[in-house]
């Protein structure tokens, strides 16, 4: 060997540091690629590049730059966006808050309502495919989400159906998305930019390599090219696609980061005093610009940010981040958890949903449960437990990328940090609702909720009448769409239970079961509306009548009952302080 030993040393041997360095501050990195009329894609696993969005806020506030918004969700820092004129349009999957209950932002629905920003609605996954398609270079992708919702007949420009060149079926197919430039938050990069992404890994990469301008990234360490060589299994993007990279530590405040299979980076947890006092803020335009003023236009950076801040927040959210801090949460909260026996409406109706998920779990034996956020995951979370402890093991699913886990007590966000360390698998839209839901073997029941619902099962939870907008689809499209059947879980008013939604996000052709505040609805047989098969006891109403009758006053259609009405029996104690313990300060069971 000693007569190749020069060449081992010079020409095989492996640099610590390989590639052009494109290290650069993120403010001269902003005014170097952004520029007005562009097509931004904001990059994003289970929490977005939030750091980035706040220079090209600071830089462009005022300007009127008429950017185009590609994002999967408009919420949190991505509102400040639509303030201002920096953006014309939305291209995105979901509007509003976020946590602790997804719901509609008033900043957002004033903006839309005033026409200032257009906006183009997708699923979550038809928006990851189209994204797909543009990294591929193919132009179109077939797809079977939003068929016979309402987004397919805004979007026939990008949305459209094709004879199958093979003799089956003809086929929706989506017009691939090519963003000019993607902006990206990762854990670390080298100078080149090797990019390490930590899963759940949600839309990512997609949307980065479809940019026709590359990416430009962020990260919380900037390590050598040695590091990313030892983390290989864990980088997302490969330099060649990267314009520049900066250093921005915290750069997903107030979102979090888990360290999951790189344990010496340091976590932190989602700020959900942050989170709040924002959305409080976006309430009324005034407090909203103050916000902005303070934590944006203020800030002259990451450093200014992250000193307003304070070390104490810092390092509460670091300390919060560990695996079992949950349990601690719980102790301080335990004397607010009831321990009394009766019950809310809301209780009884996720209890009861959750009991229908089981029944449905063994009768189909379905392997996975795909549930949204609110009422619907407490539900789907307290089924899995029931299923666990008779022998009967689903996997538990959430659309970011979660698969297998078991939800930890105190959070009831449907991406909750503290879930992260009981997956099985942590993964990313594709997988989750193009396979897992989707795919040719799946064996899925979907869990979901909705802003308004009618007799045939087709939901609405993006707008009304072009006046009041809610949340958008989210996943929940390609939920109702492709998993076996659906169940929904909805408060129930004659204003949520109509003749026909105004406009359809899911079809209801696979919503077989509706589990209202009321009662239980399903579609018996091959009808195609539902029959309200059990009826829920109310402690006010004297009999089984005057229930029926206030049901029947709640419900915007001609009420079918069935002959075998049946009165559903009460939670019992366990269940309830299962229930509690998901939702502790009472978000969404309302205590």
């Amino acid at each position: 060997m000693g007569r190749f030993n020069s060449l081992l040393e010079t020409i095989f041997r492996l640099e610590e540091r390989e590639g052009p360095d494109k290290v650069k501050d993120l403010r001269d990195s902003i005014r170097h690629y952004i520029k007005p009329k562009m097509k931004l894609h904001l990059s994003s696993s289970y929490y977005y590049p939030n750091a980035i969005i706040n220079e090209i806020i600071r830089q462009f506030w005022g300007k009127k730059p008429d950017f185009t918004l590609i994002t999967k969700g408009i919420n949190l820092n991505t509102i400040n966006f639509l303030i201002d004129g920096l953006v014309n349009k939305v291209i995105t999957t979901f509007h509003g808050n976020v946590y602790p209950v997804p719901q509609p932002n008033p900043a957002i629905t004033k903006v839309y309502k005033e026409n200032r920003v257009m906006i183009e609605d997708w699923s979550l996954y038809s928006f990851t495919q189209r994204l797909m398609a543009g990294a591929l270079g193919l132009g179109f992708i077939p797809t079977n989400s939003i068929i016979g919702s309402s987004m397919a007949e805004e979007n026939q420009g990008a949305f459209t159906f094709i004879d199958d060149p093979f003799g089956g079926e003809s086929k929706g197919v989506l017009k691939a998305l090519n963003p000019d430039i993607s902006i990206l938050h990762g854990w670390a990069a080298d100078p080149y930019g090797n990019t390490i992404v930590l899963p759940p890994y949600g839309t990512l990469p997609w949307g980065a390599m479809a940019s026709r301008k590359g990416v430009l990234v962020t990260v919380e360490r900037i390590v050598s090219t040695d590091f990313i060589r030892k983390y290989s299994h864990f980088v997302i993007l490969p330099g060649h696609f990267v314009r520049s990279v900066s250093l921005v530590p915290f750069g997903a405040h107030p979102q979090g980061m888990s360290n999951l299979g790189i344990e010496e980076f340091d976590t932190y947890e989602w700020d959900y005093e942050f989170i709040d006092d924002f959305q409080k803020a976006t309430r009324k335009p005034e407090n909203h610009q103050r916000w902005i003023k303070r934590w944006v236009l203020d800030c002259n950076s990451q450093e200014d940010y992250l000193k307003k801040l304070g070390d104490k927040k810092i390092l509460f959210l670091k300390g919060k981040s560990h695996s079992d801090s949950w349990i601690q949460e719980l102790r301080s909260l335990e004397n607010e958890i009831s321990p009394i026996q009766q019950y809310t409406p809301i209780e009884m109706m996720t209890v009861s949903a959750s009991r229908k998920l089981k029944e449905k779990v063994i009768q189909n034996s379905y392997n996975v449960i795909l549930s949204g956020a609110g009422t619907a995951n407490l539900a789907a979370w307290m089924g899995y437990y029931q299923l666990k402890e008779e022998g009967h093991y689903v996997n538990l699913a959430a659309e970011m990328g979660f698969l297998g886990y078991a939800p930890r007590p105190v959070d009831p966000f449907i991406f909750s940090f503290k879930n992260l360390p009981s997956c099985k698998m942590l993964t990313d839209v594709v997988n989750v609702l193009g396979i897992f839901v989707g795919g040719s073997n799946n064996r899925c029941i979907g869990s979901l909720g909705a802003g308004q619902i009618d007799k045939y099962g087709n939901i609405n939870s993006t707008k009304i009448s072009n006046k009041l907008y809610l949340t958008g689809s989210g996943g929940s499209n390609d939920v109702a769409s492709s998993a076996a059947e659906t169940i929904v879980t909805i408060e129930q008013s004659a204003d949520r239970f109509v003749e026909r939604v105004s406009y359809i996000t899911c079809p209801g052709d696979r919503v077989k079961t509706l589990i209202s505040s009321m009662g239980i609805f399903e579609k018996l047989g091959n009808d195609n509306e539902f029959t309200l098969t059990q009826y829920f006891p109310d402690p006010v109403l004297s009999s089984s009548q005057k229930i029926i009758e206030k049901i029947r006053h709640n419900c915007g259609w001609d009420l079918k009952i069935s002959e075998d009405l049946n009165e559903v029996p009460p939670p019992i104690q366990k269940e309830l302080e299962i229930l509690r313990l998901f939702d502790p300060k009472g978000y969404f069971i309302r205590r």
